[in-house]
């Protein structure tokens, strides 16, 4: 542990204020979990922020927001800011993962055991 009270492999938090320009959260209409697919809608500019360019060529093929993070050594909660803004300016397509199946009522599935059970 440093003297600063952090390991020296810590990212400072300032690095990541800088990063998302100070937005602590994201749009209402951009609701990002770890597993919304991020596909790419466009080419990087050169103006742009170095982190949106490396999220635009990552995602030429559909990643989630949990593989984009890994791959840019980002927070979570930093990338699903970052995806926001390129939503925003329509340079990347966000897609909901597959819904979870509902799952069957219980008291079928009691029957079912109980009959596997008899036999």
């Amino acid at each position: 542990m440093s003297t600063t009270g952090r390991d020296w492999g810590e990212e400072p938090p300032e690095r990541f204020y800088v990063i998302t320009r100070g937005h602590t959260q994201p749009d209402d209409r951009a609701a990002l979990d770890l597993v919304t697919l991020v596909v790419s809608r466009a080419e990087p500019a050169p103006s742009m922020p170095p982190e949106h360019a490396a999220i635009l060529h990552l995602c030429g093929s559909p990643l989630s927001v949990a593989e984009i993070s890994a791959y840019l050594r980002l927070p979570v909660s930093a990338v699903a800011l970052l995806v926001a803004e390129l939503l925003a300016e329509e340079r990347v397509e966000a897609r909901a993962s597959v819904p979870a199946a509902l799952l069957p009522d219980r008291a079928l599935l009691e029957a079912v055991m109980h009959g596997l059970q008899r036999l």
